[in-house]
């Protein structure tokens, strides 16, 4: 077995434990950020661990089995398997996915970059099913190629059972395997990162449109997914860049879309404060308190 250097020994160990424990926070100013999800995770841009939480525990990932359907979506574009342009037949099975939808027709060709925009802004369930059956010809052969990728990208914790993310037994993962997941989307294919951060798209007439503060607040976001089902709660991928660096944050289980969009905020001003981008928040002093009016009347009749 070859021997591993100490220094990097205790690297391995310092991360190893930071995402195993419950509540873990790496900070240089002793401070910790207050997040209310279930399981969280924000990397620095170095891929290490600023703060984590229940990093390994075992999560419905809701819609975001969509960040996998897009990664490899993105893939076939950019090995000439497939064409933003191209139009694909939807299917009747695909047309019938369980909501929410974006009301794909059965027979209706659309545009591939419409599917994938339907995908990665309107988080259309039919959508993702018309790209799986475009990309593998079935449902089945493409959630085994969602499934090869994830071991391939070391995804030890995260088993796919279909494109959108609907419940199902089998299907489960972890803040760790998304995080890495995210960061690979963003990194191997820069197209995902317009489209994750798209907030507008039209299709047969209709707008649609997500309205999410974070991309303003505190400024940065460029990518986000989101996800919901009663059995996962609220879900979040976020991936941010400040001075060129990128910070990503999953937020798993969240008990409300508005308590997730915080929690994110909250961890993105840690994060750049931790990471020297921001100066740390000056601390509020407390107020004065106040005298009575007897205090006050006493002091005026003083000599």
């Amino acid at each position: 077995m070859p021997e591993v250097h100490p220094t990097r020994l205790l690297t391995l160990l310092v991360v190893g434990v930071a995402l195993l424990a419950p509540a873990a926070a790496v900070a240089q100013n002793g401070r910790s950020p207050a997040v209310t999800a279930e399981a969280v995770l924000l990397l620095d841009p170095e891929g290490r661990p600023l703060y984590a939480k229940n990093a390994e525990q075992e999560h419905a990932p809701a819609s975001l089995v969509k960040l996998m359907t897009l990664y490899l979506a993105f893939e076939a574009l950019a090995a000439g398997r497939a064409d933003l342009e191209e139009p694909v037949s939807v299917s009747l099975y695909a047309a019938w996915t369980p909501r929410y939808r974006m009301g794909l027709r059965a027979g209706e060709p659309v545009p591939l970059r419409v599917l994938l925009e339907g995908v990665a802004i309107a988080s259309a369930n039919d959508a993702a099913t018309a790209l799986a059956e475009r990309l593998a010809g079935d449902e089945a052969t493409f959630v085994a190629r969602m499934n090869e990728k994830g071991a391939e990208l070391g995804l030890a914790g995260t088993r796919f059972a279909n494109p959108h993310g609907l419940p199902d037994p089998a299907q489960h993962s972890n803040a760790r395997d998304l995080a890495e997941l995210t960061a690979r989307l963003v990194r191997d294919h820069p197209m995902s990162r317009a489209m994750l951060g798209g907030q507008t798209f039209v299709y047969n007439g209709r707008v649609y449109a997500r309205r999410i503060p974070l991309f303003h607040d505190p400024g940065g976001v460029q990518a986000l997914k989101t996800g919901f089902t009663k059995e996962a709660g609220y879900n979040l991928a976020v991936s941010a860049w400040r001075d060129g660096q990128q910070f990503v944050i999953i937020l798993l289980g969240s008990r409300s879309r508005a308590m997730s969009f915080l929690d994110a905020k909250r961890l993105l001003q840690f994060g750049f404060v931790e990471a020297g981008l921001d100066p740390p928040a000056e601390p509020k002093s407390p107020p004065l308190p106040k005298r009575s009016v007897r205090a006050k009347r006493a002091t005026a009749i003083q000599p």
